[in-house]
């Protein structure tokens, strides 16, 4: 079974789904690199204009990391694991938890189902990413130190009042809906949907350290995955001198 399913539609949107409905769409270490991926050749992509992110069947978007086959996380959170000047919707149905909920708050819209349940309980269990810090740059301080410090469950309705997500709708309906949202966007100006996303982003919402550690990984990575790099080493054994591309 595919861990993450990709649906790239006529009409410039992208559907990526988390496919690990026995795992309640945990995200294990292929998964985070598949979703990382995807994402990737959907920024690069010159027909595709708005993706919805969601998770396989209405139990769970999903349980955030999987423990049992942990992964490096940060690769697939808007922003940080790949740039992203498109605009993505999180569609949510059943439970959000952990890795999960930082994967949705970095979203750029959410549609919630009246099933949805946004919990971070990683103090209970005694780990973190610490990406969650920027939670608080998004929804009002006192709330979110409630779920990140006494590990509250927020329902659907008190995730709308504070401004978690855009929409509540039916269960069910949560992908349908937020396709809907990313057709409308699909035929606005990209520059502008871009220029705005990109101004709020750098400009605007607060960087935690480790958004700012996951940003410097990526850029490591990305020059440690190159074709100069695998280059680099092929000269050094070979013993001459090494022919940069700059990719």
């Amino acid at each position: 079974m595919q861990k993450v399913l990709v649906e790239n539609n006529a009409d410039g949107t992208t559907l990526i789904t988390i496919n690990r409905p026995e795992r309640r769409n945990a995200i294990c270490a292929e998964t985070a690199l598949l979703l990382q991926k995807a994402f990737q050749e959907f920024e690069r992509s010159p027909t595709q204009k708005a993706a919805v992110l969601t998770g396989a069947g209405n139990e769970s978007f999903s349980a955030g990391a999987d423990t049992g086959n942990f992964p490096e996380l940060w690769r697939c959170i808007p922003t940080v694991g790949f740039e992203t000047t498109k605009p993505i919707i999180s569609a949510v149905g059943g439970w959000c938890i952990g890795g999960a909920l930082v994967l949705s708050m970095m979203c750029d819209l959410t549609v919630a189902a009246e099933n949805a349940k946004f919990s971070y309980p990683e103090a209970r269990l005694g780990f973190t990413g610490g990406l969650i810090a920027g939670l608080a740059a998004r929804i009002p301080h006192k709330v979110a130190m409630e779920m990140l410090l006494l590990c509250r469950v927020l329902d659907p309705q008190r995730a709308f009042n504070i401004g978690l997500v855009n929409e509540v709708v039916p269960s069910g309906q949560q992908v349908p809906v937020a396709l809907s949202m990313a057709r409308e966007m699909a035929e606005f100006s990209p520059l502008v949907l871009k220029t705005l996303k990109r101004f709020v982003t750098e400009g605007v919402l607060a960087q935690g350290p480790s958004e700012q550690s996951g940003r410097a990984q990526r850029a490591l990575y990305e020059v440690k995955e190159s074709e100069d790099a695998i280059e680099a080493t092929a000269a050094v054994k070979a013993k001459r001198k090494a022919v940069y591309k700059g990719r």
